[in-house]
């Protein structure tokens, strides 16, 4: 079992930044995978950003390329969001995911794992809303 508590959401002007965190207790073997996805009102839940904790292999979105990072803290099993640039189009709940490890070569991809958010666990998302 894990527990994932988001955190550092909140209201930016478009161009700004802010740092999310997703603080993860439990059971570590199941944050091999770990991720951040966001759902916008009216939209679809989109998988923003992904991170092998293990290995540290990662992939971003392609809307948040170059924008968008992420990280994890092995010590702390905390995963990081640093978002800057941010747009409008940016405003969505985000929320933290994580899984144990993979049980098919597919679902090993992280872009994989994105497309399907077939995660385990989530969190219960920090709101993030970006002013133009």
């Amino acid at each position: 079992q894990v527990q994932l508590v988001e955190s550092g959401g909140g209201s930016v002007q478009a161009g700004g930044s802010l740092r999310l965190s997703c603080a993860a207790s439990g059971d570590n073997y199941y944050t091999y995978f770990m991720a951040w996805f966001r759902q916008g009102s009216g939209k679809e839940r989109e998988g923003v950003a992904g991170i092998l904790t293990g290995g540290g292999a990662t992939r971003i979105a392609d809307s948040v390329k170059d924008r968008f990072t992420i990280s994890h803290d092995k010590v702390t099993n905390t995963l990081f969001l640093d978002m800057n640039g941010l747009r409008p189009e940016d405003s969505a709940m985000y929320y933290c995911a994580a899984d144990g490890p993979p049980t098919s070569a597919p679902e090993a991809l992280i872009s994989n794992r994105l497309k399907s958010a077939n995660f385990a666990y989530w969190g219960q998302g920090t709101q993030v809303t970006v002013s133009s």
